[in-house]
């Protein structure tokens, strides 16, 4: 009998893929910079006065990392649309004076199509971030600022996440005239290429015969959670839910007993600290923690990461642990690239 050839993380499209992710960015920053500027001078001649974020899966997490990086450097209230609210109950928001970032890798979902296309109804400026750049989320949009992505094969989106916290940063770099920001930016391809070679084999140990576990993140590192919990799921076969460290204090911090697995996510900004103090109440009831950065105290393993702007810090963090779940996955004898009942795209109504 002939043995079933042994899937190598190497082969897998996800990997491959992810591996690109350093000089497409490089690529999207110098091609996007014109468009980037019309945007923002639209922006800033008419500043929003709200702005709305559509989008689904992984464009919905890269959603939650917009709303922080506009309500921190803009002060424009920020706030996910209920897709469904067009799409089956037929309402239109009354967003005049507003902007709509309408965020997908393939822009065919009709929800998210009649989303965007009920709010430039309404009066908002609609800006889609797409890979696609002739779907029809395009085509009802005000201005499309390109991913870059170019073909991404894999189901499990990865380039196309990471170019879409680009681009954001990107656009708001700009809006805001940030500085640090946009030389943030300009070093991030380079980073980005540190941040995959970073050794991440420490979570793999602890993750491989897991069935539950928490991803924690804070602020502008909270989509990225949300984005490595919606990973786990997708190839890894494993129940992962996001917390924001404020948040798992509550209720569900009554499951965290010993053996429990906690992956925690922290950039170097203000909710540092409180990351990691939080790691080391886990630990300290038994729990396997594991923690991006260095952390002094005891019983938590530490995840070498890849130091930026800390805006930036969860884009590089994302990177590290698309590494980590292909190895998972192939560990935990999934296919990353061809996860249980997923298709590339996803058309909900």
């Amino acid at each position: 009998m002939r043995a079933t050839p042994v899937l190598r993380v190497e082969d897998t499209r996800m990997f491959a893929e992810a591996a690109e992710v350093p000089a497409i960015v490089a690529a999207q920053l110098r091609d996007n910079a014109d468009i980037i500027a019309r945007a923002v001078e639209r922006l800033r001649a008419h500043p929003p006065t709200l702005a709305l974020i559509c989008g689904r899966g992984s464009s919905d997490n890269a959603g939650v990392y917009a709303r922080y990086l506009i309500e921190t450097r803009m002060g424009v209230v920020t706030s996910p649309a209920p897709l469904a609210i067009s799409s089956v109950y037929g309402g239109a928001p009354r967003v005049d004076g507003g902007v709509c970032l309408a965020i997908s890798q393939s822009g065919k979902s009709p929800d998210l199509v009649a989303a965007a296309s009920a709010a430039r109804s309404g009066g908002a400026f609609v800006i889609a971030l797409v890979n696609a750049e002739g779907s029809p989320l395009a085509q009802v949009a005000d201005i499309t600022i390109p991913l870059r992505a170019g073909p991404e094969l894999s189901v499990a989106a990865t380039k196309s996440f990471i170019t879409s916290l680009t681009a954001i940063a990107h656009l708001v770099a700009e809006w805001s005239g940030d500085a640090e920001l946009k030389a943030g930016l300009a070093a991030l391809p380079e980073q980005l290429d540190a941040a995959w070679k970073q050794d991440w084999s420490p979570a793999l140990a602890m993750l491989e015969a897991a069935t539950n576990l928490y991803v924690v993140g804070r602020g502008v590192g909270f989509g990225a959670a949300r984005e490595a919990a919606l990973k786990l799921k997708e190839t890894c076969g494993l129940h992962a839910e996001a917390f924001s460290a404020a948040e798992v204090r509550h209720g569900p911090m009554a499951l965290v007993q010993a053996g429990f697995p906690v992956l925690v996510l922290a950039q170097s900004d203000v909710t540092r600290d409180d990351a990691e103090d939080l790691a080391s109440e886990f630990a300290a009831r038994g729990a396997q923690v594991c923690i991006s950065g260095k952390i002094a105290g005891p019983r938590v393993i530490s995840l070498p990461s890849t130091p930026g702007h800390p805006m930036l810090e969860p884009i590089l963090l994302t990177q590290s642990f698309y590494g980590l779940a292909a190895r998972l996955s192939v560990a935990r004898g999934f296919d990353p690239d061809r996860p249980p009942y997923l298709n590339k795209v996803t058309e909900t109504v």
